[in-house]
């Protein structure tokens, strides 16, 4: 889902160096999830290992009622679970993207919107991050909704088509800003689908809220040393 916000953010600003920014992103998001694994294993989730052996059974070439009724199960608990919550979480930004504080409609470009409000409202946190511009957050805050909706969103916000952002983009990053940007896409929280899944596995909604919590905080730091230590070196 987040490949979109890759191909474009590397084409406006690393056209020669695509693949090798791609490979580093998903090459860093690796190390920082086994560093994370590492920090957890001896802070929250210390003390000795408990035992656990789980016998395989036989493996067998699976018949297709049993993989229809697999599918089947997997599918109605997509549809009655993540679906919901996905559908919920479209109403919600299609409202504050639609509607101003006074519950009028704002037009196309949405820079009255409650959305585009909260979106400045929360700008100054990706100040070290180096972008500050309204549109980048708000992009980002729809991002919870699915990950495509970003480029999407940064379309609309800048008066451009997907085809044309690439250039518009020229004026809300810098080369480093994008890069920072592509950081913190890349490990803050997924969409409200996967958060969906969590709260189901860990059943808890408080559990799933400090997940997301925590993925935000981790790519806001992993994004903020990007920024400030390569500052240094292109000053």
């Amino acid at each position: 889902a987040k490949l979109p916000i890759y191909a474009m953010f590397t084409m406006a600003f690393f056209p020669s160096h695509r693949a090798l920014v791609m490979i580093c992103l998903y090459a860093g998001g690796m190390a920082v999830g086994v560093l994370c694994g590492l920090v957890l294993k001896n802070t929250a989730f210390h003390g000795k290992p408990v035992p656990f052996v789980m016998e395989l059974p036989n493996y067998r070439m699976p018949s297709p009622k049993s993989v229809f009724l697999l599918l089947w199960d997997k599918a109605k608990d997509f549809l009655t679970r993540a679906f919901t919550v996905i559908f919920i979480a479209t109403i919600v930004i299609w409202f504050l993207q639609t509607f101003d504080t006074r519950l009028n409609v704002v037009a196309a470009g949405g820079e009255a919107s409650m959305l585009a409000s909260f979106g400045r409202f929360l700008s100054p946190i990706f100040a070290p991050l180096g972008f500050t511009d309204w549109r980048a957050s708000t992009a980002l805050i729809t991002g919870f909704s699915a990950k495509e909706a970003v480029v999407s969103t940064m379309a609309v916000l800048t008066g451009t088509t997907v085809s044309t952002l690439g250039e518009a983009l020229g004026a809300i990053f810098s080369p480093l800003a994008a890069f920072s940007f592509l950081t913190f896409t890349l490990l803050y929280s997924p969409c409200v689908a996967a958060i969906a899944a969590v709260k189901r596995e860990m059943r808890s909604g408080w559990g799933a809220a400090c997940v997301a919590l925590f993925q935000c905080a981790v790519a806001w730091v992993c994004a903020c040393l990007v920024y400030q230590i390569g500052s240094l070196f292109l000053r």
